[in-house]
């Protein structure tokens, strides 16, 4: 199982290369000033950062438990990046709608839009990172 330090590498990472991507993205795709979007991408990667670190040690914890590793196949990576989404998403909507002062459903959509990208981002991300820093249990496997 990964240890707290490369679990840090992992989410500090994570979230400064997908700032480096949303933020433009959005920027486009919503017609929004890029200040406005960095503010909403810089405190949605803050609160992901602190959900990440806790989400993926619990998930590992639970795999260990049920399948004696933390190897992920590839069903369990999309399981995996759906379920941090989903609950990114229930926090992250009502702050898109304040600070945005958009209505609930235009930051529904701003926010599946940006779960959309994530989803697939994390999925990639999560397969180069376990590429670029496996871990000694999966060279048995």
């Amino acid at each position: 199982m990964r240890n707290t330090q490369d679990r840090i590498r992992h989410a500090i990472s994570f979230e400064l290369i997908g700032l480096a991507l949303v933020i433009p993205l959005g920027t486009l795709l919503f017609h929004m000033p890029m200040g406005h979007i960095g503010v909403v991408g810089v405190v949605s990667a803050t609160l992901a950062t602190a959900y990440n670190f806790v989400f993926n040690l619990g998930f590992d914890h639970v795999l260990r438990r049920l399948r004696g590793t933390t190897q992920k196949t590839l069903a369990l990576r999309v399981g995996h990046s759906i379920a941090f989404e989903a609950g990114l998403l229930a926090v992250l909507m009502p702050f898109i709608a304040w600070y945005l002062s958009v209505s609930l459903w235009q930051a529904l959509v701003m926010d599946l839009s940006f779960a959309g990208f994530y989803l697939v981002y994390a999925f990639a991300f999560n397969l180069a990172y376990d590429r670029l820093f496996p871990l000694p249990e999966w060279q048995a496997a």
